[in-house]
């Protein structure tokens, strides 16, 4: 028995160690090569307007076999182009593994928070977003979000439940933010229930209610190009957007939401999310994650446009989590390349962060996930952040 006992362990640990790994081939571009120039530093003045943009799901191999992909190994995503580069410690108050609930809520309010809880800390007190606080402070803000706006991210800067899945109630309190534009998918909880695609159980139209805010409603592209209104509501999709012919792309709802907060001159604070790198993390699909990438990048361009002509905006583009444990593996030609996926999970890599912008230096280092949320309030004038509500 004592002979038999060590066998059965070696045998078990083979077993888990040979686990089957998914893998697949990507293209690697090389017929071209896009190298757009690298942004300098900028001296540390004002800063009237902050852009926090986040790659759900996003770690290095996402962002380096994008770059592979789409400009070749040796071009450059705009989001590469960035002056500054530090690395952010990813870990919730309850996991070594964080979810998007509670790695949002690490930016948006500063604190660590159990997984799935939005705006709110493990004993259920709620926290002051930064979205809310510059909306205190006489800022603009907005959401733009490739998923349905109420899905965790977006949620954790404009609500406070103690579940993610409490999306219906999530879409009902973006309505006390005050928030002047919400871009992305989403309709299933804004509509009454009955409605075909609503996900909702009471009657409320929280479309409607926004209306009577004064909130324009669209749900086209087409719509998106001719708003007049400087308070906006947009949801393009019953659920989260699709991937493949996305439409508007996210630089598009990007640009539109710059357009209607720039025109504050006391500023603004904008929240974009790159939503579904993620969930091609989650199907271990890679042609998924490439997709999302470019997407993501099309609106880093825009941002930085803006940017680079403003003179007083800071850009901090990073993400709640690497999912997949995504990995390049080694390639016989410069043409194709091997992904292999290690999990269909989360991972708690360590994940990056870049900044452009006055102070973006400061964005420079290792950061626990908090730190950069307390930084981005610190540096809008924000007061005593975080703010727990008691």
């Amino acid at each position: 028995m004592n002979k038999v006992l060590p066998l059965l362990i070696i045998a078990a640990l083979i077993i888990v160690n040979c686990k089957a790994q998914e893998s697949e081939t990507i293209s690697v571009n090389t017929k071209s090569t896009v190298k757009p120039e690298k942004l300098p530093l900028v001296n540390n003045g004002k800063i009237k307007n902050v852009i926090l943009m986040i790659g759900d799901g996003t770690g290095l191999a996402q962002l380096s076999s994008g770059q592979l992909n789409v400009v070749g190994k040796e071009g450059l995503l705009h989001l590469q182009t960035l002056p500054v580069t530090g690395l952010v410690k990813t870990y919730s108050a309850d996991n070594l593994i964080t979810d998007s609930a509670s790695g949002a809520t690490a930016y948006s309010c500063g604190v660590k928070t159990d997984n799935g809880m939005i705006g709110q800390l493990p004993d259920g007190k709620a926290c002051k977003t930064l979205l809310e606080l510059a909306e205190a402070k006489g800022l603009s803000t907005g959401l733009v979000s490739t998923s349905g706006v109420t899905h965790a991210t977006p949620a954790s800067f404009g609500a406070h439940v103690p579940s993610r899945s409490m999306q219906a109630e999530i879409a009902a309190q973006f309505l006390n933010t005050g928030s002047e534009v919400i871009l992305g998918g989403g309709q299933e909880y804004f509509i009454p229930h009955g409605q075909q695609g609503s996900r909702r159980t009471d009657d409320r139209n929280i479309i409607s209610e926004f209306e009577a805010l004064g909130y324009e409603y669209i749900s086209t592209a087409e719509q998106l190009g001719s708003v007049s209104s400087d308070k906006l509501l947009g949801l393009f999709s019953i659920s989260g957007m699709p991937s493949e012919g996305r439409s508007p792309t996210l630089a598009q709802m990007s640009k539109k939401a710059i357009d209607i907060l720039s025109k504050d001159q006391d500023g603004f604070f904008l929240m974009i999310e790159a939503s579904q790198i993620d969930w091609g993390g989650h199907d271990n699909d890679a042609q998924y994650v490439l997709r999302e990438v470019k997407d993501y990048d099309d609106a880093v361009k825009e941002v930085i446009d803006f940017a680079v002509e403003d003179g007083e905006t800071l850009v901090v583009l990073t993400a709640d989590h690497e999912t997949g444990g995504m990995t390049m593996q080694y390639s016989e030609s410069d043409e194709e390349l091997t992904i292999v996926w290690t999990t269909g999970s989360h991972t708690g890599i360590p994940i990056p962060m870049m900044a452009y912008g006055p102070h973006a230096i400061e964005f420079s280092g290792w950061w626990e996930n908090t730190e950069v949320g307390i930084k981005i309030a610190r540096l809008l004038g924000l007061k005593d952040f975080p703010v727990i509500i008691e």
